[in-house]
């Protein structure tokens, strides 16, 4: 079993990331192997090109790495991570999905795919979660 009982205890415990909260980010699956969280793009997100900011889809992934690096253990920090940046979104909703590539004695190597409502590949986010 992992660290949460229960998606609405994660999602209790996420509400204190609060840069992603105030970004809109929603925390929608947590199991033990997997995360999803989603995101409703506003004008908010978007940059001064008027596509989505890098930073709003790094976020976006960032909390789906986070929910399922610290449902492996808790408390787990990142200690490397990367995004390839694949292709602009036309859409109106982005979803990360996180699944774990490895679970070692110290970390965890995640990989989150970012997609958009249409289905196009967004982004790839690649990171390594240390156990504390």
């Amino acid at each position: 079993m992992g660290t949460f009982a229960t998606l609405e205890e994660a999602k209790e415990y996420f509400r204190n990331d609060r840069f992603a909260a105030n970004a809109g980010i929603q925390l929608d699956e947590l199991s033990e192997k997997t995360s999803t969280c989603s995101l409703v793009l506003m004008d908010d997100h978007k940059n001064a090109y008027g596509g989505v900011m890098g930073g709003a889809i790094f976020t976006l992934a960032d909390l789906a790495f986070a929910a399922l690096a610290n449902q492996i253990h808790n408390p787990s920090v990142a200690s490397q991570v990367s995004i390839n940046y694949l292709s602009a979104t036309k859409g109106e909703k982005l979803f990360a999905k996180a699944k774990c590539l490895k679970d070692g004695k110290s970390t965890s190597v995640i990989q989150v795919d970012v997609i958009d409502d249409s289905g196009k590949y967004i982004a790839c986010y690649m990171g390594n979660a240390f156990k504390l």
